[in-house]
């Protein structure tokens, strides 16, 4: 197995968690509106995907603050996919997440976890479900009057998805967050532009995601190229 072998928070990690906060504040101060719970989400979301990609079992921490906002926020903007996806899936999973990287963990009183990488049959596999789970999904919402029922099929069903294979610990999991977070950048631009109230915040996060997801692919890539499960 390939370790995730460097908890130490670098200087591009830090980079992306005091981008968000400037930025996050900046706005509240350019805007003289002040985004509670966007802000929080934000941060906490950042914090947790940048712990993620060093491989450090305490991103699900942060993962539950996140998500429990998320949730909320989404519901209120009328994203009926990321509000359930968070609340219902995202949610629990955190709390899996934590217990299967804790039984990876190569010292007990260390946050670092294992990471591994799909067979090319897998990743195939990975692909097809992707495709059939999203247009599936897409007209289902589009049936309960979603205003943007693909966009927010791809962002549900790519993200639980991704998150199984985050708590497995497959480094393929990066491919499809890069993925997500581009069409949740667009999203939440969408509505940036009708007036949500809490959309800004969500564009910046998303950015900063984006960013993140690049660099946890390089991590993970070099980190389990060895490896194939």
């Amino acid at each position: 197995m390939a370790l995730i072998n460097r908890n130490t928070l670098s200087t591009f990690d830090w980079f992306l968690i005091a981008g968000v906060i400037a930025s996050s504040l900046g706005y509240s101060f350019l805007t003289s509106s002040f985004d509670t719970l966007g802000i929080i989400a934000s941060i906490t979301g950042v914090v947790c995907v940048v712990l993620c990609a060093k491989g450090n079992i305490l991103n699900y921490a942060f993962g539950l603050v996140n998500v429990t906002i998320y949730a909320w926020i989404s519901f209120k903007a009328q994203l009926y996919g990321d509000a359930a996806l968070n609340a219902l899936y995202y949610f629990p999973m955190n709390i899996i997440g934590w217990l299967s990287w804790n039984n990876r963990r190569q010292i007990a009183d260390e946050t670092k976890v294992k990471a591994r990488r799909m067979t090319p049959g897998q990743r195939v596999l990975l692909t097809g479900v992707c495709v059939v789970t999203v247009a599936v999904c897409g007209i289902i919402l589009s049936k309960v009057g979603d205003p943007q029922p693909y966009k927010d099929s791809a962002t549900t069903m790519l993200s639980i998805i991704a998150m199984f294979l985050m708590v497995r610990a497959f480094m393929e999991q990066w491919a499809l967050w890069i993925l997500t977070n581009v069409i949740s950048v667009a999203m939440w631009i969408i509505l940036t532009v009708r007036g949500d109230s809490h959309a800004v915040m969500m564009v910046i996060m998303y950015v900063f995601y984006t960013i993140n997801s690049i660099n946890g692919l390089v991590q993970w890539k070099k980190l389990a190229a060895n490896d194939v499960e």
